[in-house]
């Protein structure tokens, strides 16, 4: 690219994160570093202590007594609607009324001059619940009849039943996925402000500012444009930011307004474990035929969720885990159902990949079944089924045009020296012994857009002033991922100037309206959009005024690193806006970006949800303790496509974290739930993300260079955000093959996930029969 080598932070070119020495130096100020104003008061929650029951009566005489408390508030204390639901149900109250959903509800908030004396007082309330049966599992909630929190998708091509008829071959089956808590750094927290009138400004750390303005202003009964959502950053997300952070500003709000003093509402990590939802467990029941070549007929599947009492985003959650239950594989005959099923549980939620991991595990289990059914390598079974010219049409009706997994499964291949590392692995194990290998390569396919097509529209905003800096603003968040760097890149690469001299601002209402969440992997694809176009706008004003002032052609006008090349004259970059101002040119511009070319017909379930598609492949080494079940990740090897990479630095980082993220929800991280609907793994140590000692041995990750994404996207590039999560799925797979040894590789060892130490040691013991 024209003189990309001459400026800093030009497009793919590694560039730290903008905030990268401020992260590590503590310096980067988050909602809780706000300096509190005189008179600030801070909120606490009070939760319910029985899973699903008629609330007969709220006791709050003990609380409002308390030392430093200032009031309470309950449904009684909304002006507005009592309903945070994300899609408008109205089946998401801020507080109950008549009935408690699950055990960990918040019925109250005590408001108190401190942190401390608000969670002291909290505890004080006495609640008066008529217990009722309780549904906590996916088993509980089909045993009893429970019905889907919202519509349930089918996806349907060919006819199954003479398909699955027809095969040679054919194996039923039943997996279980677990769940997964989101285990951000900075846990949920909201600072609200009261205004003049009935205005609100709100710092919060969310994914979606929108979303948040909307609440408040419906629960304060007050139109939009009297809310302020501000956000500068978070730390970490990951989708548990993007509805659950609702309550928690709408709390603040309402007390910031009912008392006209600042308020601050920050759980500890028990509560906001307890209170907040996540990733989606499921219990995915296939059926799939296929031929003596591990070629499959015909797949009918049905992936039973447990949502929780409200809808939150299950229905999108659970479509798109339909939307991946093909993976990477061509299947000629489908039908794929989903059960969205109500549980009295906390509503589950958005978690990285957002249903995609949950559908692709069930995709790569049929794979492993058919692979020990056959006695063959699982690979060879993948590489028959993927998708191909003749064989491409998905499950939803939209074509594979862009399938470079089999380029990239070879390079991988070649490069992790699987063939031989596999033969190893199994001459290893042919030799007995307490210690068992295994090894596994599997791909990712994961399509790239919000199913909600109205999500995919993005705004900008770029202000060039005289001196010649400019300030960038967009609708998206920054929670680490490296998203304003990337945007600044794009800005920087479009005026060819050095990056510093670009200032980007906090996420605000107030500057870019009626944002999206920044989810679904396309907060680059979008805002990058949106700023580029904005910077356009302003380029072709600075080209006008150049030409006109000039009297060249506005051909002859052309941007150079740090300067404008007008004709034969070189004009420096803030030499020409400052000329420009001085002629009242208007350097200033909102952008906006909608996806094109997507569309999407639920009832029909038909349609093109997705605008491309992001590639990858993982190929993961372990040790298995037959004795323990206690396993070691030993060599991880990776290739994984972004396209024409905007930051190749901030890119690979995304897919090294995505990956231990993914391999933490398939091996250690188990949510368990009692009896009684009590959430038991409610704080770290109870719950167990991976440790630096969980880390592969050897991390091999490389992204594709020579790939580039075939749709107009921003500079080429390929979303990189949640594609990488599922390529832990290999070490899930590698685990499975060092189980399987024990019993020479004759049946598939059926791991549920997460594969805990217990869980493998029961499947090793179950293989042998013991």
């Amino acid at each position: 690219m024209k003189g990309d080598a001459a400026i800093g932070g030009a497009v793919h070119r590694d560039r730290p994160h903008d905030s990268a020495e401020k992260h590590v130096t503590g310096r980067a100020d988050y909602t809780d570093d706000i300096p509190e104003p005189l008179g600030t008061l801070h909120a606490c929650l009070g939760l319910a202590e029985v899973a699903h029951g008629r609330l007969t009566g709220l006791d709050l005489s003990a609380v409002l007594a308390a030392p430093g408390v200032v009031g309470v508030l309950t449904a009684a204390d909304i002006p507005g609607r009592n309903d945070i639901s994300p899609n408008g149900t109205g089946d998401d109250p801020v507080f109950p009324v008549g009935t408690v959903a699950f055990h960990g509800q918040p019925l109250f908030a005590v408001i108190a001059e401190t942190r401390e004396a608000a969670r002291r007082a909290a505890v004080l309330a006495r609640a008066g619940i008529d217990p009722l049966p309780a549904a906590i599992t996916i088993e509980e909630a089909l045993a009893a009849g429970y019905p889907d929190v919202t519509a349930p998708l089918v996806l349907e091509r060919g006819a199954v039943g003479p398909a699955l008829a027809a095969a040679p071959h054919r194996i039923t089956g039943r997996m279980t996925v677990g769940g997964q808590d989101h285990m951000y750094l900075e846990g949920q927290i909201a600072f609200a402000v009261p205004g003049e009138d009935d205005e609100v400004t709100v710092h919060a750390s969310t994914q979606h500012p929108t979303e948040v303005q909307q609440m408040v202003a419906q629960v304060l009964g007050v139109p939009a444009n009297a809310v302020v959502v501000n956000v500068r950053r978070m730390g970490g997300g990951f989708g548990g930011k993007e509805t659950q952070m609702n309550l928690f500003c709408v709390v603040a709000a309402l007390a910031a307004k009912r008392w006209n003093r600042p308020v601050k509402i920050r759980p500890d990590r028990d509560q906001d474990m307890i209170a907040t939802g996540k990733r989606h467990d499921v219990v995915v029941d296939y059926e799939v035929g296929f031929d003596a070549d591990g070629v499959i007929h015909g797949v009918d599947a049905t992936i039973a969720a447990r949502c929780g009492f409200s809808a939150d985003l299950s229905g999108p959650v659970t479509d798109r885990a339909l939307f991946h239950a093909d993976n990477a594989y061509f299947y000629p005959a489908v039908r794929l159902r989903s059960r969205p099923l109500k549980t009295d549980t906390v509503s589950n939620t958005a978690f990285r990949g957002f249903g995609g991991p949950q559908g692709m595990i069930a995709a790569e289990r049929m794979i492993e079944e058919i692979a020990y059914a056959l006695g063959r390598d699982p690979l060879a079974i993948r590489r028959a089924n993927f998708y191909r010219e003749g064989r491409d049409l998905t499950p939803y009706h939209q074509r594979v045009e862009d399938m470079i997994l089999p380029r990239l499964v070879a390079e991988l291949e070649d490069s992790a020296e699987y063939a031989a590392r596999r033969a190893a692995v199994l001459a290893h194990n042919a030799q007995g012994g307490i210690l068992r290998r295994g090894i596994a390569l599997t791909p990712v396919k994961f399509g790239i857009s919000f199913t909600a097509t109205w999500y995919n529209q993005a705004g900008a905003l770029i202000h060039v002033y005289k001196d010649g800096s400019i300030h960038l603003n967009h609708g998206g968040t920054e929670m680490g991922q490296g998203l304003n760097t990337k945007v600044a890149q794009v800005v920087a690469d479009a005026f060819q100037v050095d990056i510093e001299r670009i200032r980007i601002t906090r996420t605000t209402t107030e500057k870019v309206p009626n944002t999206s969440a920044t989810a679904a992997s396309s907060g680059s694809d979008l805002n990058g959009m949106a700023a580029l176009d904005a910077a356009e706008q302003i380029k072709a004003r600075l080209v006008g005024f150049a030409a006109e002032s000039r009297g060249v052609d506005p051909a002859d006008v052309r941007f150079a690193p740090n300067e404008v090349r007008i004709g034969g004259e070189a004009v420096p970059f803030d030499r020409l806006v400052h000329e420009a101002y001085m002629a009242r040119v208007h350097l200033s511009a909102a952008g906006f970006y909608r996806t094109p070319d997507i569309h999407w017909d639920r009832a029909a379930g038909k349609g093109r949800p997705f605008y491309y598609f992001a590639y990858g492949a993982s190929c993961s080494e372990v040790s298995v303790d037959t004795l323990t079940g206690e396993y070691r990740v030993e060599r991880v090897d990776i290739l994984h496509d972004a396209g024409r990479s905007l930051n190749p630095a901030l890119d690979l980082g995304q897919v090294e974290g995505g990956f231990v993220q993914g391999m933490g929800w398939l091996t250690t991280e188990e949510l368990w739930w009692d009896d009684q609907g009590r959430l038991r793994t409610h704080a770290p140590s109870t719950y167990k993300i991976p440790l630096a000692s969980d880390i592969p041995r050897v991390f091999n990750v490389r992204l594709a260079d020579w790939s580039e994404n075939r749709e107009m996207t921003i500079k080429r590039s390929k979303a990189v955000g949640e594609p990488p999560f599922m390529l832990a799925i290999s070490v899930l797979e590698a685990i499975s093959m060092a189980v399987a040894s024990v019993a020479e590789y004759r049946e598939c060892p059926r791991l549920d996930a997460p594969a805990t130490p217990e869980r493998v040691l029961m499947a090793v013991e179950r293989l042998r029969g013991g």
